[in-house]
Order: C-alpha cells, then structure tokens, then sequence
C-alpha cells in the first residue's frame, strides 16, 4: 500500500506502533530491514528510517550493534542503577561506571598524536593543537550499548613509555591512575562535571537511540598532586536507561565534645 506525499513516517510509525500493541511483534523481536519495509508501504528508506527513529525515542524500538545488529521490539523496563564509585587501583571497571549484575564489555580506538581542539586544551592546560593520546570507547552491558566516552591525554606525559596507549601494553585498560603512577605520576583528584544533553544523529546511531534523545554529558578530568591535568575525557549516558548515582565514602569524624 503506497501512501500519499506528507508525513508518510508518521504513518508507518502508526502501523509499526499497532503491530507492537497488538502483539504481532512482541518484546525481542527484530525487524525486517529498511528496504523490505520500504517495499512494503510504499515509501523511501529515509522514511522508514524518520518512522524508526520516531518510535525508539517513544521507547518502543531499540537498536543494537555487532553480531546482533539490528533494531528491535523493545521489551518494557524500568531505568537501571548506573553507580559512579570511587573506583580502585587495578579494578576493570576503567571508567568508573559499571551497571551492577551486568556483563560489561568495552570497546576502544586509540590514536596517538593527535592536535588537541580548543576546549580539550583548555580542559589540559595545553596549547591548542598540542598531540595528544584519544580513545574512543563504548561499552556495552548484556549486549546493549550502554555509554560512549572519548579520553585524551597530553601526548608529552606518555610519549616513549609502555603506557602511551591506554588500552595497549603492558597495563591495558588498567586505569589513569595506575598507569600514571608508573611513569611517576600520583593522580591525586578527579573532577567530574554532568551536563544534560540531546544525543546527536551520530551519537544516536552509535547507542541505538533516536536523535534528540535525553542524555548526560560527564566532563571528567584527572589531576596530579601538583594540579596539573592528566586526562580529561566525556562520558556519554542515556538518562532514559541509566539512572546514575553517586557512592561517596566519607572519612569517620570524631565526635565533638558538648
């Protein structure tokens, strides 16, 4: 069945969201590809691919990357704990988020010298254009994509060391701070900054959401004992899935005398 010129998405959408409703296409199941639903109503594949975009952002598709690529039904679920902790020397969990009961696996680029934008060189205290190491990650727990992020590092801290990629050699994937302590740097602190954010096309695409889609921007930067900054790098959370929290240790205090 052809429709008319207009908003045909949204009609596709409509028939897409009854088959859900109805049960035709039930939670886990995938759908066919943008040319056979093209063919089947009629239209182009931009607008099935504006239909599907529609109803990943209303929650009712999802999509996912690798072995199982694909958009799928979208199985009804309430937002999971997403803990930011203090992360300690040695654990796996690199980044420092980790949803609990998950299978987390992570995915990384690194490339070495590369000049530093604007704001990344005001984040590092280093002039504009200065090589640094980028890492592009994106983690995935149960085998859906669950954030992005992007590090950089002043290439001239690393440059001829083991450590220079941070998912290569002899401390892969071991950390900031522990791979610092071995060229003789201490981190001392980190600073974390969330920001809410639309997720771009491009970001979308990559966490199978639709464009628009709510998330948090985390801008997170690595001090050594002197302040100087180490690495900073943006982590890239959807709020619809991933409700973030925050588990602070304090220090016991002594209790005043009255």
């Amino acid at each position: 069945m052809a429709y008319r010129q207009g908003a045909n998405y949204l009609r596709v959408a409509q028939a897409l969201r009854a088959r859900i409703a109805d049960g035709s296409w039930p939670p886990g199941h995938k759908l066919p590809n943008r040319p056979a639903l093209a063919a089947e109503f009629g239209v182009g594949e931009n607008t099935v691919r504006q239909a599907v975009e529609l109803l990943t952002g209303e929650g009712l598709l999802e999509g996912f990357r690798g072995r199982s690529r694909g958009t799928y039904v979208r199985a009804p679920r309430e937002r999971a704990a997403l803990p930011r902790t203090v992360t300690p020397i040695g654990s796996p969990d690199r980044l420092g988020l980790a949803p609990a009961g998950s299978h987390t696996t992570v995915e990384s680029e690194s490339t070495a010298r590369v000049p530093a934008p604007p704001e990344i060189a005001s984040r590092l205290d280093i002039e504009v254009d200065d090589l640094c190491v980028r890492t592009e990650y994106e983690v995935l727990a149960d085998r859906r994509p669950m954030l992005t992020a992007t590090s950089w590092e002043p290439y001239a801290l690393t440059a001829g060391t083991p450590v220079v990629l941070p998912e290569g050699g002899p401390l892969a994937g071991r950390g900031v701070v522990e791979r610092m302590a071995t060229i003789g740097i201490t981190v001392a602190r980190v600073v974390e900054v969330p920001f809410p954010v639309l997720l771009t096309r491009e970001t979308a695409q990559i966490l199978g959401m639709a464009p628009g889609t709510q998330a948090t921007l985390i801008q997170r930067t690595h001090y050594d004992t002197s302040g100087r900054p180490v690495e900073t790098a943006d982590l890239l959370v959807p709020t619809e899935r991933w409700a973030i929290t925050y588990d602070i240790p304090l220090a016991p205090s002594p209790v005043p005398r009255i």
